[in-house]
Parts: structure tokens; C-alpha cells; sequence
């Protein structure tokens, strides 16, 4: 019982802390159609300032600065936006496939330089000793204590972004996401709109990614791979584009059925074809996102608005509260 419960407690945590990032995905593509493939670039960023920030010295990399957990947390976001808002700027010019090829490309350059920065970064062999808050406890007490944190983050997160998307900025976010050229005739700076955006839903990944090296205690190049952006784009997708409570939903639905499915793989396969259950679950989550995609385009809780459907209300909407932005 007790095996369960713990499994149940690292489960939520995990799927918390993607929500996390699903959040900032949300408010880039859902919100502004900005197609950023390099997702699991910020959330490295994140995870990596946090553990730079906080582990005790050690010979093999620089490391000793053993800020405290909050503060750290804090730096963390902030070295997100100030590498998000360098990206941006080089790429804020792009659209659609071209930003994703540039993101996608970003991200990568990012994994290289955590394998290859070893003074900095521990190299391939990654950074060890990452303090956990409340490691003193109790393994349970910790685990538990760390998820009503990490909830707790994600119900902040959540209600920062819906009073976000809901003023007379998010308006503008969507119009631009619907009908950029509308937007700019009305006298809205696309690019910074686009920037702003695109800077924020970066630093909500470089939470999650934080959270993440705390929670586990090590990080490595080899837990930020490509497919970490595949996870968190199928979560949005399956969850509803343009909703944050979709975000929510898709991060625990898409996080439960990975996590089954290693269960089924752990369990069914036999030894010598476990090798190849990861594929297994890339699989898996494709199918529900073909599903999806076919069955709910919008999402299970995605929202209404169309691509390109920029309605007179809208416009309406945007002369009513242009001035106030």
C-alpha cells in the first residue's frame, strides 16, 4: 500500500511540474501561434541554473554557491527569460515551420553545449547532489511535502496565466494568433506582443524544468532529448489548444498513459525487447494524438477559436481596449 502511494505521490509530482511547462506552451502556440519546437531547451536552462545554483562544491565542476531553494528557484526563471528573450529577439522575424526549425535547432545546440561545458555542467556524466528541500523528512513526508509544492505551483502558475490571457493583453495575443496582419492595422506592435509572449511561456518551462532538478536530485543531458518537447506538444494538443485547463488535463492524461504503458512495457515484455519499450510509449502517445487530432481537433477542453476566424467582435473588442494596452 505503501509502495502504491508513493508511486501515486512521484506520478502527480512529475505530472505537475509538466503542467507546469505545458502552461508556458500554451500561452505561446495556444494563445499566440508561435510553433516553438525547443520546449525541453528552456526546461534544461532551468533545471540546470537550479542545479548550478544550489549543489555543494565539488572538484569536478564549478559548483559551491549553495544558494537557498526559493532563490534559486527564482534565478532559475530569471536566466530562462534572459536566454528566451536573446532567442526571441534573433528569431522573432520567423513563422510557423521556420520558427520551429530555429527553435527545434536551438535546443539542440543547448543539449550539445550541456554534454560538452563538463567545467560547467558535469558533461555527460551530469550533476549529482542536487539538494532536495525537506530531504531531512522522511522519504514519504518528502515526497509529499515536495508535491503540494509543485501543485502548488501549478495552481499559481494557472491563475497567473487566466488573468493573463483574459485582459485586454491575451485579447491582442489571440488576435494576433488568428489574424496577425488585422492586429497590426489596428496599431498593435506584433513583435512585441510576440516577444512579451513567447519570454513568459519560456520562463513557466524554466519552472518546471527547476522543479524537476529538485525534486529528482540529479540532472543530465540525457533527460532533456527531443522527445520531452514531443510529450509536452501531445499534452497541449490532447488537452485542447488555447485552454489552460486543457493544458492541465493533457499533462495528466498524457503523463498517466506514459507511465502505464513503462509499467506494461516493465512487466509483459520479456528482457532482451525491453530495450525497445520506449519506442513502445512514442508510439502510444502517437496514436492518442492521431486520435485526437481526428476525433476532438480542438482538444478535450480546447478552446472554440479558429485560425483566421478573426470576427467584427473581435475587432470591436480590440478598438474598445487598444488604448488601455
Amino acid at each position: 500500500m505503501t509502495g502504491l502511494l508513493s508511486y501515486f505521490i512521484f506520478f502527480a509530482t512529475i505530472a505537475s511540474i509538466f503542467a507546469i511547462a505545458t502552461l508556458g506552451l500554451n500561452l505561446q502556440w495556444g494563445q499566440c501561434g508561435q510553433f516553438n519546437a525547443g520546449v525541453v531547451g528552456f526546461i534544461a536552462v532551468g533545471a540546470y541554473t537550479q542545479a548550478i545554483l544550489t549543489v555543494p562544491a565539488n572538484p569536478e565542476f564549478v559548483s559551491g554557491i549553495q544558494l537557498p531553494f526559493p532563490l534559486a528557484l527564482i534565478a532559475s526563471m530569471a536566466a530562462t527569460v534572459v536566454i528566451a528573450t536573446v532567442i526571441g529577439l534573433a528569431t522573432i522575424r520567423l513563422r510557423t515551420d521556420y520558427l520551429a526549425l530555429a527553435t527545434f535547432g536551438i535546443a539542440a545546440t543547448i543539449q550539445l553545449l550541456l554534454m560538452n561545458l563538463d567545467p560547467v555542467t558535469g558533461g555527460g556524466r551530469g550533476m549529482p547532489g542536487v539538494p532536495r528541500p525537506f530531504a531531512f523528512l522522511p522519504p514519504l513526508s518528502f515526497a509529499a511535502i515536495y508535491l503540494a509544492m509543485a501543485g502548488g505551483a501549478m495552481i499559481l502558475s494557472y491563475v497567473a496565466l487566466e488573468r493573463l490571457v483574459r485582459s485586454p493583453w491575451g485579447r491582442v495575443l489571440r488576435a494576433i494568433r488568428d489574424d496577425e496582419t488585422a492586429a497590426a492595422s489596428l496599431g498593435k506592435s506584433v513583435e512585441a506582443f510576440r516577444l512579451t509572449a513567447f519570454v513568459i511561456g519560456a520562463a513557466f518551462m524554466g519552472l518546471a524544468g527547476a522543479l524537476y532538478a529538485s525534486f529528482i536530485g540529479y540532472v543530465s543531458p540525457f533527460d532533456f532529448l527531443p522527445i520531452m518537447t514531443f510529450q509536452v506538444w501531445a499534452m497541449l494538443i490532447v488537452g485542447g489548444s488555447g485552454s489552460n485547463r486543457g493544458a492541465i488535463v493533457g499533462a495528466f492524461l498524457v503523463w498517466a498513459l506514459w507511465s502505464l504503458s513503462g509499467v506494461a512495457v516493465v512487466s509483459f515484455l520479456p528482457t532482451r525487447l525491453q530495450t525497445q519499450g520506449g519506442a513502445i510509449q512514442a508510439i502510444m502517445i502517437g496514436t492518442l494524438l492521431i486520435g485526437t487530432l481526428i476525433l476532438r481537433p480542438n482538444g478535450l477542453i480546447g478552446s472554440d477559436a479558429r485560425p483566421g476566424a478573426l470576427t467584427r467582435r473581435k475587432l470591436r473588442s480590440l478598438k474598445q481596449n487598444g488604448r488601455r494596452t
